[in-house]
């Protein structure tokens, strides 16, 4: 029996609709949450009916340290100047090898907000940013 392979929690590839942005060391918020209505009914003292009415999708969140590929984030977020295109896009977990062990789709992606880096002579630290995403959920990856 071969040991299952795991995604190593280093490595995010992100792909909006086939444009490569590149790699991010960190990614928070897949995920989705069911909202659920309570409803009591009468002459029913034994239970309280769980009904399931939307689900909600955090936004994602991509951090990573600067690098030529910022480059590809600013272009993109540029081009909207003009509209707001929503688009598709791919997150890939890779493990150390650089192979792809799970990946994510989200429909009609659209930038929220993208940090850059603070920039201090005074504080020798890595220069980061932080792309946040919304989207209208995942897609099936059938």
């Amino acid at each position: 029996m071969t040991a299952p392979e795991e995604a190593v929690a280093v490595c995010f590839n992100v792909q909006v609709d086939k444009d490569d942005l590149g790699s991010f060391n960190s990614c928070e918020g897949l995920g989705c949450e069911f909202v659920i209505e309570q409803r009591e009914e009468g002459g029913n003292n034994g239970m309280v009916w769980q009904l399931p009415t939307r689900i909600k999708y955090p936004n994602v969140k991509l951090s990573r340290p600067v690098t030529r590929d910022s480059q590809k984030i600013t272009r993109w977020i540029a081009g909207m100047a003009a509209g707001v295109k929503r688009r598709t896009a791919v997150i890939e977990a890779k493990n150390l090898e650089g192979k792809t062990i799970a990946s994510w789709s989200l429909a009609e992606v659209i930038p929220v907000r993208w940090t850059g880096p603070q920039l201090s002579a005074e504080q020798a630290k890595v220069a980061t940013e932080t792309l946040e995403l919304a989207h209208h959920g995942f897609l099936d990856a059938r």
